[in-house]
């Protein structure tokens, strides 16, 4: 088979996301025949670093012998069973691995099976939660959820509702539920002179007044703990969740951690909220829970959430959440067998390494004439490309500088999927120093021959 056949096959029956199909008519599909390691092979035998982790869930390398592993034995067991009234042992050991690896306090585990589905139970859980709170002394029913702008946490509408991502609200708008959009703490846009930790500490003024203002009507906080991923790969101080998190407490808001892209080592620590030293209320995790194998979701909650909800049945109390493939056991048995790899081969420490290498090879870009900034969590690096750096000038957005360096990465056995303008570097674990240099290099001659 080659590439063109596939492509023209795919074409004809299927509909891409985030993509605009007519863009396929001068932008190749590129169909892949294999994977193993950092890389991906095509049917014509060209392969290519995946240097941003295939959406940012593969940690490990393509078809990890290990993993591999797991999922076999698991599918000679049990495929598949109903999580409604009946369990079975991979669910329970991986909920009682991911109780014990998160911050304190997160004592229950409930499984959906994506990042916006998890989304989706963490708002529905909230708002529920001071449904039957409330119901105890007549208050208020609280509604409301606050939000950062520039944020994203999904594209079903609850999470796109909580989200702030221009194109999707004036789509969808009329569909989505009215939210409280805050300021983000982004340091991209700090003045000259100060840090990014007094930035974020000034942001927090707008977050308090909010909170303050609001109380009685909010639910819940929701943040993508330290980087906005989807928006652009923006990042903020972690002063800003230790100042959420007392916020919260104060005025009595339930506060939400959106870790699906930034949990399981992507900052450096098992989960961003850890540079913070504090736990949310509810955190969300996907992504790399599988190590890119599987769609599974978890969402964590405290005792005191849980038993909000703990009642006779005839109080109609219980959480209303449920979908055919909860606690799936193949997707349980993939999350396992990454958690183990973690423990085996000590990765948080490990990738020490990896996050030197990338700061090393990407000093180069600071002098670069068209990248206003250089951002770096742990193993996430995002470069803004601008016309003018001086003044942090975009490049007008109908010009698609990016994709141009998309293509160039291409060619050169790369594959990047750069955020408009924003170039950014999200490679597995299993990645070398050696990869990385090339990673760097042909993406700074991709973003100079883009620039010309």
């Amino acid at each position: 088979m080659r590439n063109s056949n596939l492509s023209d096959r795919d074409l004809s029956v299927l509909w891409h996301p985030c993509t605009q199909m007519k863009d396929h008519e001068n932008l190749p599909l590129i169909p892949i025949k294999k994977g193993k390691g950092v890389w991906l092979e095509d049917y014509e035998g060209r392969q290519y670093i995946d240097a941003i982790s295939s959406w940012w869930v593969n940690l490990f390398g393509h078809s990890n012998t290990y993993i591999n592993e797991a999922i076999k034995q698991q599918l000679d067991r049990l495929e598949h069973t109903l999580f409604a009234g009946f369990t079975h042992e991979p669910a329970i050991t991986l909920a009682e691995r991911l109780v014990n690896l998160s911050p304190k306090g997160l004592n229950k585990c409930f499984f959906a099976d994506n990042g916006s589905s998890a989304v989706e139970v963490a708002l529905k859980m909230s708002f529920h939660y001071w449904l039957n709170k409330n119901a105890e002394n007549n208050s208020k029913i609280k509604t409301k959820f606050v939000s950062l702008s520039n944020s994203y946490h999904g594209e079903t509408l609850g999470a796109l509702a909580v989200g702030d991502v221009a194109l999707y609200k004036a789509t969808y708008g009329p569909l989505l539920m009215e939210c409280i959009t805050v300021p983000s703490p982004d340091c991209y846009h700090r003045e000259n002179g100060v840090t990014c930790e007094e930035h974020s500490r000034n942001m927090f003024d707008h977050m308090d007044k909010t909170l303050s203002d609001n109380a009685d009507d909010i639910c819940a906080v929701i943040v993508e703990p330290l980087v906005q991923c989807a928006g652009n790969m923006r990042m903020y101080h972690s002063v800003y969740l230790e100042l959420l998190r007392k916020a919260c407490d104060k005025y009595e808001i339930l506060l939400i951690a959106d870790e699906v892209a930034v949990g399981f080592g992507r900052t450096g620590k098992m989960f961003a909220c850890e540079h913070s030293n504090i736990s949310p209320d509810i955190m969300c995790l996907s992504k790399g829970l599988t190590g890119g194998y599987l769609a599974l979701s978890a969402v964590l909650t405290t005792d005191d959430i849980y038993q909000a909800f703990y009642d006779d049945y005839l109080n109609g109390t219980a959480f209303l959440h449920s979908h055919s493939y909860t606690g799936n056991p193949l997707a349980c048995a993939a999350a396992n067998a990454t958690l183990d790899i973690f423990r085996r081969d000590n990765t948080i420490e490990k990738n020490v390494e990896l996050v030197n290498a990338l700061k090393a090879e990407t000093e180069k870009f600071e002098d670069h004439p068209h990248i206003s900034e250089v951002r770096r969590s742990g193993m996430i690096v995002a470069l803004e490309m601008v016309k003018d750096k001086n003044n942090k000038l975009a490049f007008p957005w109908e010009e698609r500088r990016g994709i141009e360096v998309y293509k160039y990465a291409l060619s050169q056995g790369v594959l990047l999927r750069p955020l408009g303008d924003v170039i950014y570097f999200m490679p597995p674990y299993i990645v070398t120093p050696d990869q990385i240099k090339k990673i760097t290099n042909v993406a700074f001659q991709g973003i100079t021959n883009a620039t010309i």
